[in-house]
């Protein structure tokens, strides 16, 4: 992909929550939850995998009583952003198609760079590949410990024994799940190794035909299954 734009400040996206999770309100710390996913130009890999997150969650969260809130996520927020980012483009096409062949909304979405102040507000950073791991934790902020591939996040996950997580069910409990999750999958990391050196790797889709996004699609999509599982405590369909 080609470089986006140089670095600068920019606001929220106009849909951007604040700290919340509520547009235009400001919450207590500790009261959300912030995942940021991160891929090459922010218009293919992390795009779906954001609004995959954000409706896999709904629905999960939606399923039991009292579990939304704080913007219907519980206290969680899903960001994303590129290391090459495309500031202010759209979705690729596919991208767009994809999601919403999963029922996910692709609309008001626009590209950013990564900065500084995302990798410092994320409470957990999932990237496409572990070159972009890399890139994260380069940047410092002590964000070794919450930054995985997404795939490698899920490998972990699968090895957590959920049953000592906090209940998603009580007061803040879907962040404090999640905080719990986060610290729960950083201490398994050197213990449980990927089988393949590629294993841990979204490949890049960019400029590739529509089926080989549905793939990426499909590979994103069963890699957040059993992270939202994890999440909420509820199973997916």
């Amino acid at each position: 992909m080609t470089p986006g734009t140089a670095r600068g400040e920019r606001g929220p996206r106009p849909s951007d929550p604040t700290e919340d999770g509520i547009p235009g309100t400001i919450g207590p710390p500790g009261a959300v939850f912030r995942i940021l996913h991160v891929s090459t130009g922010n218009v293919c890999r992390s795009p779906m995998t954001e609004r995959l997150t954000v409706r896999a969650l709904t629905e999960r969260l939606a399923c039991s009583t009292g579990l939304g809130g704080l913007g219907g996520l519980g206290g969680l927020i899903v960001e994303s952003a590129g290391t090459w980012g495309h500031e202010g483009a759209p979705m690729e096409e596919h991208a767009a198609r994809v999601l919403a062949e999963y029922g996910a909304d692709p609309r008001g979405f626009t590209g950013r760079e990564l900065l500084d102040e995302h990798v410092i507000r994320a409470d957990l950073v999932l990237t496409a590949t572990r070159d972009h791991r890399a890139q994260v934790i380069s940047m410092g902020h002590s964000a070794g410990l919450r930054t995985f591939t997404l795939k490698e996040f899920t490998r972990l996950v699968r090895a957590i024994d959920v049953t000592t997580l906090p209940p998603a069910e009580a007061p803040g409990g879907v962040v404090a799940r999640a905080r719990a999750l986060a610290r729960a999958a950083a201490a398994l990391r050197g213990w449980l190794v990927a089988p393949t050196a590629d294993a841990d790797e979204v490949p890049d889709p960019y400029g590739a035909p529509f089926p080989y996004f549905r793939s990426i699609g499909e590979e994103i999509h069963a890699a957040l299954d059993p992270v939202v599982t994890a999440l909420t405590g509820v199973p997916g369909h």
